[in-house]
């Protein structure tokens, strides 16, 4: 697999995980690549915490339940994300960003059409749809080998100053290294946001985690060996869920679109 090939097979780990422990050394590797992320002035902003104790993750796994269940059943989460939201093959592929909604839950299923309606909030919210979703969203995060905490320093990452553009830059870049490692390794990674989406939520993992006052906590990430059938997608260039390149890049100025890099690379090009 080249280069290209590599980075195209990187995928959002949405499934369960193999119960097997992610082995040492695959954690020091994760943490080794990130590191040698650039940063400004090798500021290196960045800090982790891995942890494995049962404890620990189950209560991230049912803060993480309860704050999915909350921001479902009082319709936060379709509010803010509902121009996101595919219906169909045919919007995806025009539009080319998002998610398709019947790749949602299967428990939203039936509402596609009326979810952001208040009928539809409400039949959702009698049948216990949320409540589902919340013991789903558990389950997943509960089953999850390690978690992986991304702090930046309070020194650096100062937001409104260009220190605390240049902390999320290079923690961008040092995940990025992460992401693309986990593929090579056979590990799958996946973000636990539902936490952020309630108030408090996020306070009490922070609170958890014993995360000093010196350190933003950033991000949690889930982390755990995929099936071997999951590991390496076949890769599709003409995807209709990725924009094509004339939409996102241009030539000399801004008002001239690139053109012809829009189809599958030419056989045997080179990354």
């Amino acid at each position: 697999m080249d280069l290209r090939e590599a980075i195209a097979a990187r995928r959002t780990t949405n499934g369960a995980f193999l119960p097997d422990p992610v082995s040492p050394e695959h954690q020091r590797t994760l943490v080794e690549v990130a590191a040698r992320a650039p940063s400004q002035l090798n500021s290196q902003p960045w800090r982790f915490v891995l942890v494995e104790s049962r404890a620990t993750i189950e209560e991230v796994a049912r803060i993480s339940g309860a704050s999915m269940a909350t921001a479902m059943g009082n319709g936060t989460f379709f509010e803010r994300y509902k121009r996101y939201f595919r219906f169909s093959e045919q919007e995806m592929a025009r539009r080319r960003t998002g998610m398709l909604f019947d790749r949602m839950p299967a428990p939203l299923r039936p509402f596609t059409r009326s979810v952001f309606t208040r009928r539809g909030q409400w039949a959702m919210n009698a049948l216990g749809v949320p409540r589902r979703l919340g013991a789903q969203n558990r389950e997943l995060v509960a089953g999850s080998p390690l978690l992986m905490g991304v702090m930046l320093d309070r020194a650096e990452y100062r937001p409104g100053e260009l220190s605390g553009f240049y902390s999320l830059f290079s923690m961008g870049a040092a995940m990025e290294n992460v992401w693309l490692t986990t593929t090579e390794l056979g590990l799958g990674l996946q973000f636990v946001s539902f936490p952020m989406e309630v108030p408090g939520a996020w306070e009490r993992i922070v609170e958890l985690l014993g995360v000093p006052d010196d350190l933003e906590l950033m991000a949690v990430y889930r982390l755990g060996y995929v099936p071997r059938t999951a590991r390496r997608p076949t890769i599709d260039w003409t995807s209709s869920e990725r924009l094509p390149v004339s939409r996102y890049v241009f030539r000399e100025t801004c008002a001239q679109p690139q053109t012809g890099w829009d189809g599958p690379p030419a056989p045997g090009a080179q990354p």
